[in-house]
Parts: structure tokens; sequence; C-alpha cells
């Protein structure tokens, strides 16, 4: 399409070419080609406009080109967190999902050491079928849901799943299957399934908005192990890995969402904290890079310093190579896992310093110490140094809990474990707790601070990879949510305005 302004007055515009006849109303296509418009003046000509009354004239178009900007800009999803590390309560963090047409409500554990979210089927086989945790088990059934299928085993979704050896194809009925196994010994089993997941958005400062989208999530319909446990029984696990079928990788290749997303955990009391897609900002944040290749959240650990002092561990002790696993970030992990070489010098390193405070001793494996205080303030600062010169620091808390007291005393036990499996470190839920983690897989990065996730936070879509670089922070989290806020908000202005009818009617 071609436009040409003629002189004179008043202005009139010539356009040609059929092709624009579907852009214009019906009264426009009638008429013909080539077609004259008339461009009315929306000021006279003798006449000086104000420049606050050009301002105010621009300022009604801007909105409308920001929000057809943010229409194609990634955003923001929440999901609420409940559960804490204690493993003498819930020992996991979870949060609700609703799937299906119509949405039915789902309880998962966040398990950033696997990839994909699945849910107990109605067929499934071991599945508990009530929770210490007092919440509601739902089972998945996809013939109630209007918008699931099937996945079949040519599925190219499916092939992203053979990709990383935990899917097949059953030569029964074409259908994709799974089977999942999990370092503490349980496993899982089922097939795969698409429909929708409903989501909670915010693009900018914006209200946060409902979404859906269609993904990839696996049916349960056998479990073993932990998992058919009822103490602490959820629908499903919701995994956070890297992985093509993983949540963030399908909503990040639909423009759902950015390739990141953020954890802070609340490490004390009733638990909870944020969870995000989405990188969380926070000025205190360091860095470490992403080990490329690797299945889980691998970062390199360079040493540990026990107040201020390096141990003496050899670094390749914490390297990731073909015979050793490396250092995890694992939230589906409740503890922590210290390779065995470094095991015993670490423990060493924190007795010696509060050995003349305290009275050790050995119960269950683990070493304890009979302390005086019911805090643990006279214990050492310890710190994970990483790559990119980012430490992360664990006070006492990040290391240790507190068991039953002997006599009045407390006894407070070393929460890192030896790992059973050679060469592993394992950064769980002790660790990450009271922390604001970040995954910006974009960048393929990880980054941490410590911080009260009991607070707001401020997220932002932007990714260092390239993609989604807007940045517009909003507020989420804390004890109340942006949406409470928002909803509070608006039922002022309603009040406001229906007094001030009452007031002049």
């Amino acid at each position: 399409m071609r436009a040409y302004f003629l002189a004179g007055s008043p202005v009139k515009l010539i356009i040609t070419g059929t092709a624009v006849a579907i852009l214009l109303q019906a009264a426009f296509v009638l008429s013909g080609f080539p077609t004259t418009l008339t461009l009315e003046r929306a000021f006279p000509t003798n006449h000086l406009v104000d420049l606050n009354e050009l301002r105010v004239r621009d300022s009604f178009r801007h909105p409308r080109i920001l929000q057809q900007q943010q229409s194609s800009v990634a955003s923001v999803v929440s999901f609420p967190v409940q559960g804490t590390y204690d493993p003498n309560r819930a020992g996991l963090y979870y949060t609700k999902l609703h799937l299906g047409s119509p949405p039915k409500q789902y309880y998962v554990q966040i398990d950033t050491g696997s990839d994909v979210l699945w849910v107990s089927c109605s067929s499934c086989k071991g599945c508990p079928k009530s929770s210490g945790l007092q919440i509601p088990i739902q089972l998945y059934d996809p013939s109630t849901s209007s918008t699931a299928s099937l996945i079949s085993g040519s599925d190219q979704r499916c092939l992203l799943g053979t990709q990383s050896y935990d899917s097949s194809c059953s030569g029964s009925n074409n259908q994709c299957s799974y089977t999942f196994h999990y370092g503490d010994g349980s496993g899982t089993s089922g097939y795969y399934v698409s429909d929708l997941i409903h989501l909670e958005t915010i693009v900018g400062n914006s209200i946060p908005s409902n979404a859906s989208a269609s993904i990839v999530f696996g049916c349960s319909t056998s479990q073993t192990g932990d998992l058919t446990n009822s103490n602490g029984a959820v629908d499903g696990i919701f995994g956070f890995g890297q992985q093509g079928l993983s949540v963030i990788a399908q909503l990040s290749s639909q423009g759902i969402s950015p390739n990141a997303f953020s954890h802070c955990l609340v490490g004390n009391g009733a638990g909870g904290g944020i969870l995000v897609l989405g990188q969380i900002i926070e000025p205190n944040m360091v860095y470490t890079p992403l080990i490329a290749s690797q299945p889980h959240y691998n970062i390199n650990l360079l040493s540990i310093s026990v107040n201020g002092q390096t141990l003496a561990i050899d670094p390749s002790m914490f390297a990731t190579s073909s015979s050793r696993g490396g250092t995890i970030i694992d939230s589906g992990t409740t503890l922590a896992y210290l390779t065995e070489e470094a095991y015993d010098p670490f423990v060493d390193a924190i007795t010696q310093s509060v050995l003349q405070f305290v009275q050790p001793l050995r119960f269950k494996g683990s070493q304890c110490y009979i302390v005086a205080s019911s805090t643990p303030e006279i214990f050492p600062t310890v710190s994970f140094n990483f790559a990119g010169s980012a430490s992360m620091i664990l006070r006492p808390q990040d290391y240790l809990l507190q068991q039953n007291s002997v006599d009045g005393a407390s006894v407070w036990c070393i929460g890192f474990q030896k790992s059973q499996v050679q060469g592993i470190t394992i950064l769980g839920d002790l660790v990450l707790k009271d922390k604001i983690i970040v995954y910006d897989l974009g960048g393929q990065r990880i980054g941490w601070a410590n911080y009260d996730c009991s607070m707001l936070v401020n997220v932002s879509t932007m990714s260092s990879g390239g993609r989604n670089e807007h940045v517009n922070a909003g507020q989420i989290g804390g004890s109340n949510s942006l949406q409470d806020e928002c909803k509070k908000m608006i039922l002022m202005v309603v009040v406001l305005q229906l007094f001030v009818l009452f007031v002049f009617s």
C-alpha cells in the first residue's frame, strides 16, 4: 500500500492498490480505487496550539502503544508457596496449580532437580488418598477435561522426553509413556497428556490477570517408595529442570513467560514463600555460571570457608565430570549433602570452632552438639565459594537443625549429610531457604542473595540471554499479594464513587 499527500487545504489522502481493501471498512471498499479520503484538521490553521494541549492529546495515544508492546512481552507468572524445609513438619515446599477444563486444583512439590510436571491419575496404583499436610488429594482424570488429549509415541513432544531417557512409546497403543526414578529411591510411571494450565500473570506494573496455556505433563498411574507415604503426600511433582518438557521450557517457547524463574523460601514459622516465572531483582544478588550440557543445575564450587578459613579440600572433588556429579542446586532435596572428601573436613572445622562452648555427641549418624543457648549464634559463619567470585554465606541456621533438648539444654545437629553417591554435592532446602534464588536460563547462570522471604520482591521479565529485555518490575509476595492490594484499591475507588453520588444526588 502506498499513500500520497496532495498540496492544498483540506489535506487529502490518496490510496492505491487492491490489497488494502481487506484493511478498510466496507464503505471504502465499495467506493473503488483509487480512493480519496479527506483528513479533517484537529486544529484550525490559524490557531496556535498550546504545548500542554498537545501533550494531553499524545498521552491518550501512548497507553495504546505501550499496551501493544506489552502484548508481545512475556509475563511474570506467580505461584503460591506452602510448606517448610523442616523435616519434622512438611520437609518440602509445594505450590498450587489449576489444570484442565473445567480447571481443578492440584498441590505439587517444587522440584528443580527434575524436569517434568506430573500429577496422580485417577487410575493410579499406590497413590496416597490422603495427606498429613492437611491438603486435599486430587486425582487427575483426562476424560473429565474437555481440553485434554493424549500424546502419541510419534508426537514431537514425546521425542523431547525420549532425549532425556525418561520417555518411551508403548507399542500396544502408540501412547507416550514415562518412568521416573528419584534419588531417594522412589519412582513413578505413567503416560503424557496435553491440557490447559491456568496462570496468574503480570506484565509490568499492571493488575494481575488470568491466562491459560496448553502444556504436556505426566499422568501418574503407578508410584513406589516415599511417594506412596501419605504423611507428606501431594498430588504430584512440579519439575523445573531445563529439558524440553519442563513447564518453564514450554511456557517460554510459547512466549508466555520469560526463560527464567525464581524462588524465595521462608525458613521459619509456617514456611511458605515466593515462586515466579521471571527474575527477582535484588541489589545484593551475586551470580555464578551454570555448567553447560548437564541434566541438573550444576554450578562450579571452588572452596568452602569456615570462619574465614578456607578448608584444605582439593577443588577437583567438587568438579562436574564424567566420573563426578559435581555441585547441584535442588529444591526437591530437604537437607544438603557433601561429597565424601569434603564432609569430614567441614564437620571437623565447625566442631573445632565451638568445642569450648559445647558438648559434642553423635546422634543417628550425625554430628550434634549440646548447647546451653537455645539459639545457635556461637556457631561459625560458613562460606561456599563459587566461580565468578560468588560466595553463598551460610548462617548457623543454614547448616544446623535443632533436635530434642537434653536436660533442658538445646541440641543442634549439622544438617549436611555425607553423600551416598560419589562426587556429588547437593544444596537442598536447608541451604536455599531465606534466600532469593534466580535461575536465569537465558543467561545460563544462577544467582542468590540472603533475603527475608516474607517480604515483597521486585520481579522482572528481563532475561540476560538476549530475549525479553523488557524491564518493568512488579512487586509480588509478602503477607498480601499484589492482587489482594489491587482488589482493595478498586474497592476503595468504588466506595468513594458511591459516596460522591450519594452526597451530590
